[in-house]
């Protein structure tokens, strides 16, 4: 089974991860695994402003420090994945990615490092769950 883990950082991307080593038998053998951040878009102006260097190593900085403690968990947990990052809105990429990779499921957190997080479900898991054909497996 192809599975794509989306992460962002957050506690609930670490209770993600724990929850597929804690269940193992079911989760981790036979399975690939591909770990996908989407860092959020600098605005054009100030992508202008600051350069096509600039810009790109702040988006390979952004996913550095959101890749390298998942990197560091998933081996821990035994979890050899491939690591991917895109640039856009999360929701939009998570979903797109899913379908054009022909991932058979999705797991992510089911909130993430927005500053609304006692709300029953995170937006961007709520809005890929309207988007994502692919079957979605959220973890609190």
């Amino acid at each position: 089974m192809k599975i794509l883990l989306a992460v962002d950082g957050s506690d609930y991307t670490k209770r993600m991860i724990s929850y597929l080593g804690a269940h193992r038998d079911l989760w981790v053998k036979g399975h690939a695994f591909t770990v996908l951040h989407v860092v959020l878009p600098v605005p054009h102006r100030a992508a202008a402003f600051a350069g096509l260097e600039i810009v790109r190593a702040y988006y390979e900085d952004d996913a550095g420090v959101v890749l390298d403690p998942v990197t560091a968990q998933l081996a821990e947990q035994g979890i050899k994945a491939e690591f991917v990052h895109k640039v856009g809105h999360p929701a939009d990429e998570i979903a797109s990615c899913a379908e054009s990779g022909r991932f058979d499921l999705l797991v992510m957190g089911s909130h993430g490092v927005g500053a609304l997080k006692n709300l029953v479900l995170g937006s961007v898991a709520t809005k890929v769950l309207a988007k994502c054909a692919v079957p979605v497996l959220l973890v609190r």
